[in-house]
């Protein structure tokens, strides 16, 4: 039994060229790697280079939400009364995306638009909001996804930084594939490399977004092959 980023993260030594797209180009050596997989909750995950890639898990999405502008001090603000505590996960996962859009439109910061607000009385909202952001349709849910999109690359960037992973970040989990084009975008890359003096650094880093949804199960096929073969996996 694995967590399952660290089956995501097994799976990254085999997953086909097809099944990434990059959208920072960065410098490709052989270091340490991190990914970071917003879904129904926020999953990040490590790889050490040392004689070999050897993934292993986290629960860094239930760190404590920073914020670094003053309108996500005040999505924070709102959000701490909301809940007890105020984690990555509570704006990075598809409830997060409800929990920025509801931030939005609560304080009257955006005006959603109505016939997205009906949709998402029957429909996934998370999904009604993305959909609605894609097709340009309803300002309340654009302004919730370049948050969304913000804080997604700083935390990458936070991750790459406590990993010092110079060989690579990716991004997987359910919700990547479906807002690519929003991923592939200055607001993610800029969020990610506003580290101050280790801007540079970040700059050096390639992202990669995994674009299968079997990358987990790859990944724990991929243990499973090297127990059978009496490899080392701890």
């Amino acid at each position: 039994m694995i967590n399952d980023l660290e089956a995501m993260a097994w799976s990254v030594e085999i997953l086909d060229k097809n099944d990434l797209v990059c959208i920072h180009q960065g410098r490709e050596i052989d270091d340490n790697r991190g990914v970071i997989a917003a879904g129904t909750g926020l999953g990040e995950a490590g790889i050490w280079y040392g004689t070999r890639y050897h993934p292993f898990g986290s629960e860094g999405g239930h760190a404590d939400f920073s914020p670094k502008s003053h309108e996500e001090d005040a999505l924070l603000s709102f959000l701490r009364n909301k809940f007890q505590n105020v984690s990555w996960e509570r704006v990075l996962s598809g409830p997060g995306i409800e929990n920025i859009f509801e931030f939005l439109v609560n304080t009257y910061r955006e005006k959603p638009a109505p016939h997205v607000v009906e949709k998402m009385k029957e429909e996934i909202p998370a999904a009604v909001i993305t959909a609605a952001a894609l097709a340009r349709e309803c300002p309340a849910c654009i302004r919730t996804m370049e948050m969304f999109v913000g804080l997604y690359g700083a935390e990458a960037g936070n991750l790459a930084l406590k990993l010092m992973a110079f060989g690579g970040m990716y991004i997987g989990g359910g919700i990547a594939p479906k807002i690519l084009p929003l991923l592939d975008s200055d607001t993610f890359r800029d969020a990610f490399l506003r580290k101050g003096r280790f801007r540079d650094a970040l700059s050096r880093i390639p992202i990669h977004v995994i674009m299968t949804s079997k990358a987990p199960l790859l990944g724990a096929a991929h243990v499973a092959d090297l127990l059978a073969h009496d490899q080392p996996i701890f």
